[in-house]
């Protein structure tokens, strides 16, 4: 008689708790994977590719790779839109799910678009970053309001879409818990003077990282046109006493100067200064790319405080001189804020139901027998940290269901 095999429950669809859900399945080991939005992959599924004349480390397209092996593994089950209510742990962890309806049946869903064409500028239907994820598009019920419910149930060709389909509830048994409910992105409107949310062509990294993804490139939200002159102001959330965000949230560097390269590659002719506290290192090539940064890029260790609008969508940014102290004006045609990393928005409740800690901060710490941390929702990190660390929440549940030793 053979053993039943083990089950794991993962908590988060990023790409730290699809990375422990895959590392768990390679030792036979069954997996529920739960995540609260529509798609898996996180926030980091929208990220772009940043190499110039070659890979630059980023990680990103290491994200779609895990995505694929995830969904056709046959030990990793995936429950989309579900948000965990309870947790029992009587020997095993019996987690209760509230799942949303899923108003796209994946089963005749082919992510022919059609949907998302005819109402996307509705907001009724949004579309994920990966063609990994079945069904590719999701119905954004509060949106859908709004629209003729006729409309868009008829729109599809294959009959996929059911906008009677019903909230349902869900139980799943596991051995071991994985929590890898990721991070929430630094709210850039807390930071009013920089005028995001006021003013189309200030965005923030993330927002530019989904646009160059998008788009194929660094374009101006208000006209589509490559920016002449670019700004990216960093730590913006991070190491800022006046919100109580002491912490680096270890990214941010990584990804502006990236990025601001990448402008530059693209537009040899193009202007890019980056305003900075200082430059954290982000690799073992650091010396040499930081050195490739400032013969291609300016620099000033400086963080203006007030943006101003100019004509056509331009923005004047005023800023101390760091070497006189003597304020400086100058004009740019588009604006990046190198949002950092916050705690998750959930943490708390988090915590609760998984008899977790939380730090000074608010990041989860590791304190219940049986459930292991993964990724940022124990802190900032990266794409290839949160993957290493997951590696190691998975190697640590194993060994806790007595799978290895």
């Amino acid at each position: 008689m053979t053993d039943k095999p083990k089950k794991a429950l993962v908590i988060g669809g990023g790409i730290a708790g699809l990375t422990a859900a895959w590392e768990l399945a390679q030792s036979q080991v069954d997996v529920e994977l739960v995540e609260k939005s529509p798609f898996l992959g996180g926030h980091s599924i929208s990220y772009c590719c940043k190499a110039t004349d070659e890979c630059v480390k980023c990680g990103a397209c290491s994200v779609d790779k895990m995505l694929a092996q995830v969904v056709s593994e046959p030990r990793i089950n995936v429950t989309l839109g579900a948000a965990v209510a309870k947790v029992d742990k009587g020997g095993k962890f019996t987690a209760s799910l509230d799942v949303a309806p899923a108003y796209i049946d994946a089963e005749k869903c082919d992510n022919c678009g059609e949907c998302f064409q005819e109402f996307r500028n509705t907001g009724a239907v949004v579309r994920g970053y990966s063609k990994n994820n079945t069904p590719l598009y999701a119905i954004c019920a509060d949106a859908a309001k709004d629209v003729d419910a006729a409309k868009l149930a008829g729109v599809c060709p294959k009959g996929a879409i059911n906008l009677d389909a019903k909230a349902t509830k869900k139980k799943i048994n596991a051995d071991t818990v994985v929590v890898a409910t990721g991070f929430t992105p630094f709210d850039a409107t807390k930071k009013p003077t920089y005028g995001y949310g006021v003013r189309d062509n200030v965005i923030t990294g993330m927002e530019l990282e989904a646009l160059i993804r998008q788009k194929g490139q660094v374009v101006r939200p208000t006209d589509l046109n490559p920016p002449a002159k670019t700004a990216f102001i960093q730590c913006v959330g991070s190491r800022d006493a006046r919100l109580g965000n002491l912490w680096c949230s270890q990214v941010c560097c990584a990804y502006g100067l990236r990025m601001a390269r990448k402008i530059k590659y693209a537009n040899p002719e193009a202007e890019v200064k980056v305003f900075y506290m200082d430059i954290q290192s982000i690799g073992k090539n650091f010396p040499a790319f930081y050195t490739q940064c400032k013969e291609e890029l300016g620099f000033v260790r400086n963080i203006p405080v007030d943006v101003y609008p100019e004509e056509e969508g331009r923005m004047r940014l005023s800023y101390a001189d760091e070497d006189t102290g003597e304020r400086k004006d100058e004009i740019f045609d588009l604006l990046v804020l190198s949002i950092g990393i916050t705690p998750g928005e959930d943490n708390a409740q988090v915590a609760e139901l998984f008899s977790l800690d939380q730090d000074q901060d608010g990041f989860l710490v590791e304190k219940g027998e049986g459930v292991f941390l993964a990724g940022t929702a124990a802190g900032p990190k990266n794409i290839p940290a949160s993957m290493a660390q997951a590696g190691f929440a998975a190697s640590e549940a194993l060994k806790y269901i007595g799978v290895t030793k």
